[in-house]
């Protein structure tokens, strides 16, 4: 029989046959998968001849699906694809191979857990630290190790570009190394999330203890170098040269919020970064340079020609410059004005020979009555709409000019006016005396600067409004004073003998207390219950003042007189008002205490006062009209100490 590979279609055949209980090879009565033997081209012809008879009517020529034709011994004709017994040992070779696999992993897996056990999960990462996979101790160490030595070094704090130093132990930060590494955890069971720890990085923030309080107080203390306040865009000018100002936008740090951080971050590497809550500025810097070249720049451009009567004045760009101001437009850019008063302040001396200045009508003494001293005109500048087109004129390149308007000005008070008031006799008067001579240099400087003053009526005088500051640049000079009970010497001392001898003035001219407060201590050249004192911050702003109303009809001018011994204040007016006081006797009367300043301190002996309470009564009558009105005013005197000074230092 020939071979299959010398058959022309070189198909492979099956090469088993069925064997019957009678064949030598096979003993075995079962019914094995037919063998068909090789066959050649005549015998394959042969055997499709052999068609049954109910093919007789199958037409030819037509395609047809040919019958499968058994044989005698049952074989339809029809071979498996792949043999059934080889398609079973595929499938348990490989489901050995699967289990091997299987069984390895789980030998891995087991000896992983049993290697691993006790020790931190795989890729953990403390401050930038890994300690994963190391046994708890040894991840102790290493944290102390690599973090310990600059725990005590300052934690840099970042808010925006802001940057401030804070060291740990002043905020009351210290490391829980212990409680760290069991923040960590343990080695996770689920086999894939300890596959996954292979390849990732768990990060675990550092444990640290402190005081919040203690932190936060810290941290309030740093603000102000980490705050910033927000700055709108401006132009400013360095001489005539305009510079743009870019706005800064503001911050403010959190406290509450950035205690929080910093209790999670201090320990790790780099700066600590602070939340912040940004304030928004307006402008932006398009729009500061905007006005940079299109207002700023035009207007110092070159100078101002400003015509007066006869002689003109300049306005020097370093002068526009200075008078040029800024502010945000609300649109992202600047609106520009001009200050007048800087810009009269740099033109008007130029132009002063081409006004006259008017002149007020004075009240003054002459003899022993008052007289008045008539008022002039004055012709002057309107100011206002000499300069109203200027901002239009800053813009101009050439035909830079503005004409000063000239204009009456008549005095503030009339001779009219002044005849009116009807200044023309006492209203009240009172002198006081006993001042040391320091103290007395002081009654005379302000009694200067109060001669002369004038009271319309409905008007209120006050003695610090008035004078200003009272300092060494005023022309006052150190003197006694009392301080907490003590004698002690300061600028100004004495003024509170002139407030007490105006204010009786004052009181018996009938005019209505606005402001006056007594002294502390009773001082015996004063009346009690009818005195006051005054008191100044240095910067001249009133704390402790005397101030009246003029209640009556006429005008009151007040004239003072000084000698070495004594200061006199005199109301004069048209008298309207007689007055009357009446002082009661002593009343809860308290013996002073006594004090021993220690040794090398500054001390002034002092005998002290008893303290005591005293009622004042003051009465009005209106001369004009009958009425009567009583005014009844309590007053407390503390006790003043006897002051010892203890024996000098050896």
């Amino acid at each position: 029989m020939p071979d299959n590979h010398d058959r022309p279609d070189g198909a492979d055949r099956p090469t088993e046959r069925t064997r019957t209980a009678s064949d030598p090879q096979d003993t075995e009565s079962t019914t094995r998968i037919p063998r068909v033997p090789d066959e050649s081209d005549a015998e394959r012809t042969e055997q499709l001849s052999a068609v049954p008879a109910d093919f007789a009517d199958f037409p030819l020529g037509e395609t047809q699906s040919i019958p499968v034709v058994r044989s005698d011994a049952g074989w339809t004709g029809n071979l498996p694809s792949e043999p059934p017994r080889r398609r079973r040992r595929g499938l348990v070779r490989a489901g050995i191979t699967a289990g091997a696999v299987a069984g390895a992993l789980a030998l891995l897996y087991v000896a992983d857990l049993a290697f691993s056990s006790g020790t931190v999960p795989r890729g953990t990462v403390v401050a930038g630290v890994p300690i994963g996979g190391l046994d708890k101790t040894a991840a102790e160490r290493e944290l102390r190790q690599r973090l310990g030595p600059g725990l005590h070094e300052p934690v840099e704090l970042r808010a925006g570009d802001q940057v401030a130093a804070l060291p740990p132990d002043r905020a009351g930060l210290r490391m829980d190394w212990a409680a760290t590494v069991a923040q960590a955890g343990s080695q996770p069971l689920n086999p894939f999330t300890r596959v996954a720890s292979l390849f990732t990085v768990r990060e675990v923030a550092p444990v640290s203890h402190g005081d919040r309080e203690q932190l936060v107080r810290a941290l309030r203390d740093l603000t102000p170098r980490l705050d910033r306040e927000a700055a709108e865009g401006t132009i400013r000018f360095e001489g005539a040269k305009p510079i743009p100002v870019d706005p800064v936008t503001g911050q403010h740090v959190d406290v509450e919020a950035a205690t929080d951080v910093v209790l999670n971050d201090w320990a790790k590497d780099g700066p600590v970064r602070l939340p912040i809550a940004e304030q928004p500025v307006t402008t932006t810097s398009d729009g500061v340079r905007r006005a940079l070249h299109e207002v700023a720049e035009p207007a110092v451009s070159a100078p101002v020609s400003v015509r007066g009567e006869g002689k003109d004045a300049v306005l020097a760009p370093e002068a526009i410059a200075a008078a040029l101001r800024f502010e945000p437009d609300g649109r992202g850019g600047l609106k520009s004005h001009v200050d007048f008063p800087a810009v009269v302040g740099a033109v008007e001396p130029q132009l002063r020979d081409t006004t006259r200045p008017g002149k007020d009508a004075e009240i003054v003494l002459e003899g022993a009555a008052p007289v008045v001293h008539p008022s002039e005109n004055g012709r002057g500048i309107d100011w206002d709409k000499s300069f109203e087109p200027l901002s239009e004129v800053l813009k101009k390149p050439q035909d830079r000019s503005v004409q000063a308007v000239y204009v009456d000005q008549p005095p503030k008070l009339t001779t009219e006016q002044a005849d009116q008031l009807g200044v023309r006799e006492v209203v009240g008067e009172f002198t006081t005396g006993g001042f040391e001579p320091a103290s007395g240099a002081n009654i005379r400087r302000v009694a200067e600067q109060v001669n002369g003053a004038l009271i319309k009526p409905g008007e209120t005088f006050s003695l610090n409004g008035h004078t200003g500051p009272r300092g060494v640049a005023q022309g006052y000079v150190e003197s006694g004073v009392i301080e907490n009970g003590r004698p002690a010497r300061a600028v100004g001392g004495g003024i509170s003998q002139f407030a007490t001898t105006l204010y009786n003035a004052s009181y018996f001219a009938g005019m209505k207390d606005v402001e006056h407060k007594a002294h502390s201590y009773y001082i015996s050249r004063y009346p009690a219950g009818r005195e006051a004192t005054v008191f100044q911050n240095p910067d001249g702003s009133s704390v402790i003042d005397v101030k009246f109303r003029n209640v009556a009809r006429s005008g009151i001018l007040i004239t003072t007189r000084w000698t070495p011994s004594s200061i006199t204040v005199t109301l004069w007016g048209t008298k309207q008002f007689d007055v009357t006081s009446q002082t009661s006797e002593r009343s809860d009367v308290k013996p002073p205490q006594e004090k021993v300043v220690p040794p090398g301190e500054p001390c002034s002996a002092s005998k002290g006062n008893a303290g005591f309470t005293v009622y004042d009564t003051r009465t009005i009558r209106d001369i004009t009209n009958g009425q009567v009105n009583t005014e009844r005013k309590k007053t407390v005197y503390n006790p003043q100490p006897i002051i010892h000074c203890g024996p000098p230092p050896p």
